[in-house]
Formats: structure tokens, sequence, C-alpha cells
């Protein structure tokens, strides 16, 4: 190859090169502004008036002096610093301890007090019923520790016999339906609120006077006797039969949030367990009747009134 034609080869591949570098530098336009201007590039003067440089040695502290700490120099008078002994010192949080306990005592001493039980009341509360005596007394044990009156008996529920625990007697409902709020707090339970058996009528007839002569002594009458209903034994109304069980609880929570007695049962049908809510008992079906209407009205369920148990 002439050398000529190769030199102009060379150049014309230079020339290309430089077009690919540069042209589009070209086309672009300049570079975009930093923002920085006017940056002073002059060192300032150097500092006026003499500078001496002095090398420290790295050393390990000495001991502490007595009566003070590295560093300190000691007191010409010769007296020690003042220190304080935290031994004996009174933590911190001791007050505020002190002041919670005393606060707590205060909180049980002002709740208030449960309503005294009456011998010839007419209402308990039911909390259970147990398939053994040593299971009946230890769930007394437990309510009596909770400042509960319960007691144990017995009773025969389908042909077996079973113990129940009971609280009271109260002369009023509502004074036991107080009392069923607290046990129901005490554990698992089914506390409701039972009306015991009508007591027979007795004879009112006045004594005869100590002083006056009694030459004849008239026999007293005796009254009728009234049939005695067995325990639990009245009318209830249902408000409905759940196969979940949580559902059945919630209604039972909701009736008595409500103000009445509530309870609930179990029973086997064809399609299963169903557990059923009811308010109650009652002794008669009128109360019952009345009851269902009270609860139609305050909870919107429409309940059905069946003899129980």
């Amino acid at each position: 190859m002439d050398s000529g034609l190769k030199q102009r080869l060379i150049g014309a591949a230079v020339l290309i090169a430089l077009a690919v570098i540069f042209l589009p530098m070209l086309v672009k336009g300049p570079a975009p502004d930093s923002g920085v201007s006017d940056l002073p590039l002059e060192l300032p003067d150097e500092p006026r008036g003499e500078t001496v440089t002095r090398d420290l040695p790295l050393l390990a502290p000495g001991d502490a002096p007595d009566g003070g700490a590295v560093g300190m120099q000691a007191r010409p008078d010769g007296n020690e610093l003042a220190t304080v002994d935290t031994a004996d010192a009174p933590h911190p949080d001791a007050a505020d301890l002190a002041s919670e306990v005393e606060s707590a005592e205060a909180e049980a001493a002002s709740a208030p007090a449960l309503p005294a039980t009456v011998a010839g009341g007419d209402y308990v509360v039911h909390f259970g019923s147990y398939g053994s005596s040593v299971s009946a007394d230890t769930v007394v044990n437990r309510l009596r520790g909770e400042q509960l009156p319960a007691e144990r008996s017995t009773a025969t529920v389908s042909g077996k016999q079973v113990w129940r625990v009971r609280i009271g007697p109260y002369a009023t409902r509502a004074e036991a339906e107080t009392v069923r709020l607290r046990a129901a707090q005490v554990g698992s339970n089914d506390a409701r609120v039972v009306a015991l058996d009508a007591t027979p009528a007795r004879s009112a007839a006045p004594a005869a006077s100590a002083t006056a002569p009694a030459p004849v002594a008239a026999a007293p009458t005796p009254a009728p006797a009234v049939p005695a209903a067995a325990p639990d034994v009245g009318f209830v109304v249902q408000l409905g039969a759940f196969s979940n069980a949580v559902d059945a609880g919630a209604l039972r929570d909701r009736v008595r949030g409500a103000g009445f007695t509530a309870f609930t049962d179990t029973v086997a049908t064809e399609k299963g367990t169903l557990t059923r809510v009811k308010a109650g008992p009652v002794l008669s079906r009128a109360e019952a009747e009345r009851l269902k209407a009270q609860l139609q009205g305050k909870t919107g369920v429409a309940g059905m009134v069946r003899s129980h148990p």
C-alpha cells in the first residue's frame, strides 16, 4: 500500500474518533451549573504571634489519693470532702409502694358489703351441682374464702345423687342477684338466682295468757297442709337453642345484663348437642308469661314458656 494513502487513512480515522468524542458535547451544550460560584482559592494568612508545639506523653492514671479522685488537689485545711452513705438511704420507690398499699387497703375497705343472709329467706344463689362431695366441698371452701356464705346440700336428679352448692338464703331477689354477680367472678360456674320452696302456713292462734286461768285447754286447730314444690321445679322462658356454645353464652350474658336471671343447659338431639338459653325459673306459669313479656320488651327476644326442669 502506498505510504501516502496509509497516512490519509490514519488521519481520517483520527478525525472520526475526535468527532465521536467532541460532537455530542457540542450538541448537548455546556455542563449544568453546580450552583457554587466564586469560591475563593486564596489561603488565609499565617497567624501572627508566637506559636509553641508540645508533645504530651501518654501515661496511665495513678492511684486515687485518700479522700479524693485522680486529678483533685488535697484541701489545704486537711478536711475531707463530705460523703453520703447510701446503704441506709431510703429507696426512692419506697414511698410510692407504701402509698399504693394504702390505696389498695382503702379501696378494699370502701368496697360495698354483700347483703346479709336471712334464716327465712326466699332466694338463694345456685352456684353449681357436682357429682362428688369432695368437689362440692372444694368449691364451698373457695367461696367462703371469697367471703361468700356457701353451703352444700344433696339432691337426686334423674335417679342420681348430686351435691349442690348454694349461697344464701336472702330476703329479696335483688339481694340474691347482687351476690350472684359477685359469685360469677369466682372460677367457672353457672350461678343463678333460685326461689326456695314455699313454706307451709303456720297457725297464728294467740297463746293463752300465763296469768289468766285456763280451766280447759283447747286443742289448736291444725292448719291445712300446703304441698311444697320441689327445689328448682317451676317454669322458665326458653330464649333459644344454639349448636355453638359461645353464641349461647353471649345471649345469656346479654339477658343478665338486662337485669334478668339466665342460665344455660345442654340437650342431645338428632342434630347434635344444643345449648339452650333459659330465663328464670319462676314458680307459676303466670309469672313465666309476665317474665316472657318483660324479656321481649327489654331484649327484643321472643321466648317460649316451658316447665322446669
